[in-house]
């Protein structure tokens, strides 16, 4: 199971948000590239990036910070949060991001995600967001009426090979990840899964690996020093 340390950037700088709550903010690092570069000499085999900025606006504000994160790691970088065009894919596609996350665009334009798929492969992914069960959208402040279920079947059968599922009530909360609804959706599609949201110790790892799943992002709980990256990917690696 790959490990996924997480760096949300807004505003140019490494942070943490509460539920999605753009007003509940913790900044933990003014340079997000430094930080990129603490988790991969710590060991880390990849890093999970992801604009806020652009997941709340679709602008690519924090083009620069993305750039940045990458000149200075030599490790593969996912990058989400507003990419809702080809030409976003594109664009971080030429500056070296090895897998794009597409997110809102999965609900509101899918055959974008079909193009993208068809075009670039495995190096997209789409996140879902969801919270009790349903499709979370725009930075998480919209809620559909689609089921994380069905989207994840209409994903798989569009070719997509990795999914993010992150249960909002459930990030930044450090209290476990929703176990039962990544068991669900982890049989109920051929994807490679990758688990987001409440992440907060060695056991909660060990689970997810038991479960079989692709990977886990750990984001607050790293920051909050909760758990050490060095000791959990060992636990992942095992």
């Amino acid at each position: 199971m790959i490990l996924f340390p997480a760096i949300d950037v807004r505003g140019g700088k490494c942070v943490r948000l509460i539920q999605g709550d753009y007003d509940r903010e913790t900044i933990y690092h003014d340079a997000p590239e430094k930080m990129a570069l603490e988790w991969q000499e710590q060991g880390a085999e990849w890093i999970h990036v992801v604009d806020l900025d652009g997941a709340k606006t679709g602008e690519f504000i924090n083009r620069k910070a993305i750039e940045q994160i990458l000149q200075k790691v030599n490790i593969p970088v996912q990058v989400g949060g507003g990419i809702r065009t080809m030409e976003r894919v594109d664009a971080l596609i030429r500056l070296g991001v090895s897998r794009v996350i597409i997110g809102t665009a999965a609900i509101k334009n899918p055959q974008f995600v079909e193009d993208a798929v068809r075009k670039y492969g495995d190096r997209i992914a789409v996140s879902i967001d969801a919270r009790n069960g349903y499709v979370a959208t725009d930075g998480w402040r919209n809620v559909s009426e689609v089921k994380a279920v069905d989207l994840l079947m209409k994903l798989a059968a569009a070719g997509v090979q990795t999914v993010v599922y992150t249960d909002i009530a459930k990030d930044g909360m450090l209290s476990g990840p929703n176990f039962n609804e990544l068991q669900i959706m982890n049989e109920e599609a051929n994807v490679n899964l990758i688990a987001s949201g409440g992440v907060s110790s060695e056991q909660d790892i060990v689970k997810l690996k038991e479960m079989e799943l692709y990977g886990a992002i750990i984001g607050k709980a790293l920051y909050e020093q909760q758990i050490a990256l060095r000791s959990v990917l060992e636990v992942g690696m095992k």
